[in-house]
């Protein structure tokens, strides 16, 4: 199942602050948390300890804590890749390596005694992973994620994020992503421009940017990188279908109520013999064969249109569509809704036979 996470910073915000957002989190079926260790500076020991508290509560309510670290990291607390003591004495549940070693350290990290994932960093586009895997590493120890960007304009742009996706995703690795807050105002480090995985995001409604992420099909775990993400948009998130993409939309005031129905009761999918121009769901033309579809709002279509065809187009009345292109009406299709404007570039993810929901713009 996909997972959705948080992250914390113990050295940013008090315990109690910190423990707080992640009951809210854990409240909204979040399960994963990752937190930072590379911009951690000052007394080791009192670190140290802050982080045993919340990993301590993080565990007692089942969430996965990993902690994000680097050779440097290694150096600084005289840590051995070959002796990994030090974060299971943490309760980690594993540890991300921002920066990596030469293969072999990460391979034979991944047969450590305890247990610990070693998350490995997806965002690079190097042959780091292959390397890796030359050295036979243990799968089932194994993650992957992409870094986040808290500099406008310095996120992983949509090429090269699919390319390095594919990289970690072919092999079966379990891959995660980051998306940024709008209600957040601190990461792990001074600039604070938004904290996303993708530069297309960091302007975006945060359900888009996950809708996004899940939809490409190569990311199965989501992480909120800033803090603190609002209750809103904890719910909104926890609420989500996370297997299956959904739109939200907006409804014309005079829609008739056969016609709402088709467009939020119905699992829709799209037909096998796709079109340039629309998304066809017709399972409803077969459910409600022999009512009456009457013409009452036939305007030019726009992309992101939600159509229902009448009964003056015959056998096709009844049938939903997506628009995906701009086009003139016959006058023989209602315009009955329209997707919500942000997320009219996920009309493109909708594969043959892929299914889909529409649900109420909250």
């Amino acid at each position: 199942m996909r997972k959705l996470g948080i992250s914390i910073y113990p050295e940013k915000a008090s315990f109690e602050e910190n423990l707080a957002y992640l009951k809210l989190a854990h409240k909204y079926g979040f399960t994963r948390v990752f937190t930072c260790l590379l911009s951690v500076a000052g007394d080791k020991e009192k670190i140290v300890q802050d982080f045993k508290d919340i990993i301590s509560e993080a565990n007692k309510i089942g969430m996965e804590v990993i902690a994000d670290v680097s050779p440097r990291v290694f150096g600084d607390l005289g840590i051995s890749y070959k002796d990994l003591t030090f974060f299971a004495d943490l309760k980690a549940y594993g540890i991300r390596l921002d920066m990596g070693f030469s293969g072999l350290e990460e391979s034979i990290m991944t047969f450590n005694p305890f247990g610990l994932k070693i998350e490995i960093n997806m965002s690079s586009g190097t042959r780091y992973i292959e390397n890796i895997m030359s050295h036979r590493p243990n799968l089932e120890n194994m993650l992957a994620s992409h870094n986040f960007y808290p500099h406008r304009y310095s996120g992983l742009s949509y090429e090269h994020f699919i390319k390095c996706s594919r990289q970690f995703k072919e092999l079966g690795i379990r891959t995660a992503a980051f998306i940024s807050s709008n209600a957040a105002n601190f990461g792990p480090w001074p600039v604070n421009e938004g904290l996303c995985t993708l530069e297309m995001h960091r302007e975006l409604p945060i359900t888009v940017q996950a809708k996004h992420l899940w939809a490409t099909g190569l990311i199965d775990d989501i992480i909120i990188a800033n803090c603190f993400a609002s209750e809103e948009e904890l719910k909104a998130l926890g609420e989500m279908d996370r297997e299956m993409l959904s739109f939200e939309v907006e409804l014309v005031d005079n829609i008739p109520e056969i016609e709402r129905k088709i467009v939020l009761e119905e699992l829709h999918f799209n037909r096998g013999d796709v079109s340039e121009y629309l998304i066809r769901s017709t399972q409803s033309r077969v459910k409600y064969k022999g009512h009456e579809f009457v013409p009452f709002n036939t305007p030019d279509i726009k992309r992101g249109d939600i159509l229902i065809d009448t009964s003056l187009y015959g056998h096709y009345a009844g049938e939903l569509q997506l628009a995906r292109k701009d086009m003139k009406n016959s006058g023989k299709t209602n315009v009955v809704g329209r997707i919500r404007e942000e997320e009219h570039f996920l009309l493109d993810f909708i594969e043959p036979w892929q299914k889909f929901k529409l649900t109420l713009k909250k």
